[in-house]
Parts: structure tokens; sequence; C-alpha cells
């Protein structure tokens, strides 16, 4: 439309796995772009990127980067986002942030669209993008709450190496390469944070995502307690988290189980999901479909399937959901928020 308000807009950490999806996203969502800033730090400045037939070239983020812009979204790491996001708000830029420097800020909403929406237009500046275990598990959790109340929450992960950056998958793939023919494997990526103790990932499973804290869960999983009931809006709900990276590239998978406060019918909880917006039930045992992480990569949803009553607790479910960490996990979600800002929600 020719009297469509177009944005300037800026990308933080724009050769990032997450950045890069976040441009490819805005291209193809048509964004209202009038101008697009593409920054990065200082090794990836000079770069040229192509977006919508014009070339772009990377520049390096400072505060005066943000003149003009209108919104911001940024994927370049904590402390880059506490160095320059006051910055961009000074200036009155929005900014969208997939790090976990604002996420537990009481000031500032943690947004999953299709869960909690409404939060956005009460941003001081700041949106927090949740973490992409918690985005995923949080878009099937809303119905089932809203309809029977939700009492506790036990979650295991299985997170893709690509949540731990592009390195890991270097890694999974050496080490993948070095077991088939029989080499040594010598890890120096995973587990990230803590101990400088590395550990295969190539046929393996490491029950650590991040350092441990003093209650012996590891922040990933003290992420996914705090911002669920934070984005539920109900610090009554019991979460407990177990997280555990496994050698697939894209795409992170979780058994759920939820004690609901009320009675439910299988179809019922079956009908609901498959209704509700960002989700895709793939649910049938008989041919063995269910939610794969290889069928989810690349895919927007949040895919569930895996549906059963626990045969331990009457309004115990389980569930199986999937996603791909990179986008509903990270660059969807932050580019969905930014489509609701424009919209004055």
């Amino acid at each position: 439309m020719s009297n469509q308000t177009l944005y300037n807009v800026a990308v933080v950490g724009a050769t990032g796995a997450v950045g890069e999806q976040i441009i490819k996203l805005l291209d193809q969502r048509n964004f209202p772009i009038k101008e697009l800033k593409l920054l990065s730090s200082a090794r990836s400045a000079g770069k040229k990127v192509v977006f919508q037939g014009r070339e772009i070239t990377i520049e390096e983020a400072k505060p005066e980067s943000f003149d003009g812009v209108n919104v911001a979204l940024f994927s370049a790491g904590g402390d880059i986002t506490k160095q320059l996001a006051s910055h961009a708000i000074e200036r009155g830029v929005v900014c969208i942030d997939n790090t976990s420097a604002y996420r537990m800020d009481p000031n500032t909403p943690l947004v999953v669209p299709e869960v909690n929406a409404e939060k956005i237009k009460e941003h001081k500046g700041m949106i927090a993008n949740p973490n992409c275990s918690t985005t995923q598990m949080v878009v099937a959790l809303k119905p089932l709450m809203d309809r029977y109340g939700l009492k506790r929450v036990i979650v295991s992960t299985y997170q893709a190496v690509s949540g731990a950056g592009a390195s890991a998958i270097t890694e999974m793939i050496r080490q993948t390469k070095a077991v088939l023919a029989d080499e040594p494997v010598n890890p120096d990526v995973l587990p990230v944070g803590g101990l400088p103790v590395k550990h295969q990932i190539a046929f393996n499973a490491i029950p650590q995502i991040d350092k441990f804290t003093d209650n012996g869960y590891t922040f990933e999983e003290m992420k996914m307690v705090n911002e669920t009931k934070k984005i539920l809006g109900d610090e009554s709900i019991d979460v407990t988290a177990t997280c555990v990276r496994i050698p697939v590239v894209y795409g992170h998978s979780e058994s759920v189980y939820v004690e609901l406060e009320q009675d439910f019918d299988l179809k019922e909880v079956t009908e609901l999901l498959a209704n509700s917006p960002g989700i895709t039930v793939v649910d049938d045992p008989a041919n063995q479909q269910y939610p794969l992480a290889t069928d989810s990569a690349g895919k927007p949803d949040v895919f569930v399937g895996r549906l059963r009553r626990d045969l331990g607790h009457t309004r115990g479910l389980n569930m199986w959901i999937v996603s791909d960490n990179l986008l509903k996990g990270a660059a969807w979600n932050a580019v969905q928020i930014a489509e609701q800002v424009i919209k004055g929600v």
C-alpha cells in the first residue's frame, strides 16, 4: 500500500545464526522497512548482505548507530545488549532482545505473542525474547492453562547443538567424522560454561547446558523455571527442568509432564491444541507419526504429539514438544513481537 508507514530497523548481531534468520524473516514477511541497518562487532563490519535486492554493508554497532532507528532486534549476546540497549532506548528505539540480559527484569515484558502479546504495550523501550526451550513449551502450556488450570510442569529437554552456536555444530560434525574413522575425538566446545572440562557430543548426550548454580540446577534449567512463571503470570505453578544437549543440529525436543487443576478429555485436549495459534499437532502413534526435530527444522510452528494421560495421576498429561530453536525459539518470536509493536498492540 502506498500509504503504509515504513520503519527504520536495526539488527544487532547480523552475522550470527539468529541474526541471519531475523534478516531472512524480515524479507519473507515483507516487514515495512524504510532503512535496514545491519550491525555487528568490528570484526564483521564491512561485510555485505543482499536484502530485497539491495546490498547492505554491515556496520560496527555503536551508540550512534541507533540514531533514527524505530525498532532494533538484538541477538549479539547479553553483554552487547547491556552495552548498547540503553543508548538505543534513549534515542526512542523499541528494543527486542534475544538474550537473557533483561528477561527477569520486572520492568521488562517477557513475551511470546501466542501467550501474552498484551504485555507488549507495557514496555519501556525493551521487550525480552524468552529462552528458546521455554518459548516452545509455553506455547503449548498456555491453552491448557486457560482451559483446565495448571499446577505442575516437569520437563526434560533434548536440545540441538545449534543452541550453543556455530562452533558447537562444527564440533559435532568433526567429532562424528572422527568416531566413524576410529580417530581421537578431543572435545573442546561442549558443555559451554563452568569448568574447562569438555565432553564428547557425537553419539552422546550431555546433561548440562550452561553453568551449574548453587542449587544443583543449571542456568538453562532455572531459565525454564523462572521464565515460564513470568510468561504465564503465575508464580504458584511448580516447574522443574532437566536440560540435555544431544547431537542434533536444529530443533529442540522436550518431554513435558503437566498436572492440570481440572480433569480433561484427551480428544478435547488434542483439538484444543490443534486449534491454538502457532501449534501443529502431530499425534498418530498407530502410523508412527509424532514430532521430529528433523521435521521441525526451518518451520516456525511448535509441534506437539505423543499426547497421553498419565498412568499415575488422573489429571496428569504427557506430551512431546518440538520446535526449531533458531526460529520460534529465537528469530521468529522476535519478528512476531516486532510486527505487534508496529501495530501498536
